[in-house]
C-alpha cells in the first residue's frame, strides 16, 4: 500500500466513507465505546488483528469501556496515507460486528488521552 501523505481533499473525501473517524493532528482518530470493559478488550484484539494483516499498528488508549484509535504512518512524516485508510476501515468492521458506538467527538485533546 502506498506510503505518500494524502492530500486534504483525498481525506475529506475518506472521512466522507469513515463517519466514525476524524483527521486530528495528522491522524485518523475515534473513540469506541463498549459495554463493559472485558468487550473493550475484545475490539483492542480485533484492532490487533487489522494490525497484523496490515503491518501497521495504531496508537491505542484504553479506558475501561473505551478505545481511542489513532492511525498514523509514521515512516511517512506521521501523516495520513492509504494504509491508515484502510485500517480504520478495517477497524470499522471489527467495531460494527462488536456493537461498538463510535464517539468521535469524545477524543481526548492531546494523544495520550489525559
Amino acid at each position: 500500500m502506498a506510503r505518500e501523505p494524502l492530500t486534504e481533499e483525498q481525506i475529506r473525501d475518506e472521512l466522507g466513507r469513515l463517519t466514525d473517524w476524524r483527521h486530528v493532528d495528522g491522524a485518523l482518530a475515534t473513540v469506541y465505546r463498549l459495554p463493559s470493559a472485558a468487550e473493550a478488550l475484545a475490539l483492542i484484539a480485533a484492532v490487533g488483528e487489522v494490525a497484523e494483516e496490515l503491518n501497521h499498528h495504531p496508537d491505542l488508549d484504553w479506558r475501561y469501556n473505551r478505545v481511542i484509535l489513532r492511525f498514523s504512518s509514521h515512516d511517512a512524516g506521521s501523516v495520513v496515507t492509504a494504509r491508515d485508510v484502510e485500517a480504520a476501515h478495517r477497524c470499522t468492521l471489527r467495531a460494527a460486528a462488536l456493537d461498538a458506538v463510535a464517539q468521535p467527538e469524545r477524543l481526548p485533546q492531546d494523544p495520550a488521552g489525559s
